[in-house]
């Protein structure tokens, strides 16, 4: 029942947030006038204020449903929701402030508008999280299912069906395949769902079974047949969407622009080629670095004296790396070895039990306490909290020859932490697969993703095993 009727989920998915910033309105009252924390003992009466936090309400809402923040998300990063949350919760600020104006409400508490606005945030993003959990395991379990109809049974069909069920909890089941080629797949190539005919089929095929979506997964030299699966699909009302053959040249979240009047594919879409989001990345990275600095400043200071007390030679180690639009710069790490001729350290990977390590710096290295001087980099603009891990121009050079796309990751700026180091590929690991999860984020950054693998890198912990 649900399944058919998305307005019905749209109408729920408001009514839940309605209850949510109700709920939220008692709370914000409640620590600005009655609790211990109560700066104003003489205010407005609480009708006043439930009445202008119900226009607030019904504004958001309004809102949420011209940004399209109550449409189907069961494709969509939890990172679009909480974006939808804060955007739809600022502009509803601004509007209501406003209104305010107009209305000459000059007594509403500042303070209370900020509680309000700020637990709005904090609750609807948690409830939104525990809802989207919590479909995902209905999808797992069988309902709320959307039925597939997959045009082409070869290479892309497959794989597209193979991908979607290490899927479940998207809640998509494949109906079956239509193909004009039926007599070349055998029974095993079926992939155990059943070819239900050919695309002349494709109009009686949907109006005997139910077909929420279609898939076009055929090759580029059938394209002629495009136009008129897709005037079927719209005459029906059936949504319908073409995996391009050429996929595997395409980010993962492709971006289209316009050029003379005709729509292109971006084959690299960066989200942090944009100036809002540089700047959004920039200034956390600035405030998170600060930050950092002055919590571990002890730390560091107890390690400068450390390194100059056990081992003659200076205590910060500068070595070149690779990093912005390939540009260079000197990375700073407290020395963890012996001082070795210039340009050895260049050259040369360390390797277990490594003769040039000293006693102190082994315990640096395995802890992760020899990158805390790059907080410093990322001040300068060098590097940022997050990102891919730099590397030295020496190995640059090779493994741009030997491992696809590996230069891509100098798009943006190098980083402390990355998504391959917070999943443990670190070190002694697969230069490849770091390569893979770095062309990810870099094509995915948003900055909920940082402040994730920021979490992660926490929570998994700084010693590295693979550290030498």
């Amino acid at each position: 029942m649900i399944r058919k009727n998305q307005n019905i989920i749209s109408q729920l998915q408001a009514a839940g947030d309605f209850v949510v910033m109700q709920l939220v309105f008692l709370v914000a009252w409640w620590v600005k006038f009655e609790s211990v924390w109560k700066s104003n003992p003489i205010h407005l009466p609480i009708k006043t204020y439930y009445i202008w936090s119900l226009v607030f309400t019904l504004i958001t809402i309004t809102i949420g449903f011209f940004v399209h923040f109550y449409t189907g998300k069961r494709r969509k990063r939890f990172s679009f929701e909480v974006f939808k949350i804060v955007q739809t919760q600022a502009i509803s600020m601004l509007i209501l402030l406003s209104i305010l104006f107009v209305y000459k409400e000059i007594h509403i508490s500042r303070e209370f508008l900020i509680i309000f606005l700020g637990l709005n945030i904090v609750c609807l993003i948690i409830y939104r999280y525990i809802v989207k959990i919590s479909l995902k395991k209905v999808r797992e379990k069988g309902y709320n299912k959307q039925f597939v109809l997959i045009i082409g049974a070869g290479r892309l069909g497959k794989e597209f069906y193979n991908n979607l069920r290490n899927y479940p909890e998207l809640g998509f089941e494949v109906a079956g395949f239509l193909d004009d080629y039926q007599a070349e797949h055998t029974e095993s190539e079926q992939i155990y769902k059943p070819i239900l005919g050919n695309t002349n089929e494709l109009e009686s095929i949907i109006d005997s079974i139910l077909i929420d979506e279609v898939i076009i997964a055929l090759p580029l030299n059938a394209h002629a047949k495009y136009g008129k699966i897709i005037s079927i699909c719209e005459k029906a009302g059936v949504r319908v969407m073409i995996i391009p053959d050429y996929y595997e040249y395409l980010p993962s979240r492709p971006y289209f622009d316009n050029f003379a009047g005709m729509p292109l594919i971006n084959v690299r879409n960066i989200p942090l080629d944009d100036l809002g989001n540089r700047i959004l990345k920039r200034g956390f990275d600035i405030l998170f670095s600060l930050a950092a600095i002055l919590i571990t400043l002890p730390v560091m200071l107890l390690v400068a004296v450390i390194i100059k007390v056990t081992s003659p030679g200076p205590i910060i180690f500068m070595q070149e790396r690779v990093g912005l639009n390939r540009r260079t710069f000197h990375m700073y790490k407290f020395r963890t070895m012996k001082v070795m001729p210039e340009g050895v350290s260049d050259t040369q990977w360390t390797v277990p039990n490594d003769p040039r390590r000293t006693a102190f710096g082994e315990l640096l290295r395995k802890t992760s306490i020899d990158e805390l001087p790059q907080f410093f980099n990322v001040l300068l603009g060098h590097m940022s909290v997050v990102g891919p891990r730099p590397e030295r121009p020496f190995f640059v050079e090779q493994f741009r020859e030997d491992i696809p796309k590996y230069m891509v990751k100098h798009h943006i700026r190098p980083g402390i932490t990355g998504l391959a180091q917070s999943k443990g590929l670190r070190g002694d690991t697969s230069i490849k697969d770091r390569v893979q999860e770095d062309i990810f984020y870099i094509e995915n950054w948003t900055l909920l993703f940082d402040i994730k693998i920021i979490l992660r890198t926490i929570i998994n912990g700084f010693v590295n095993n693979n550290a030498y």
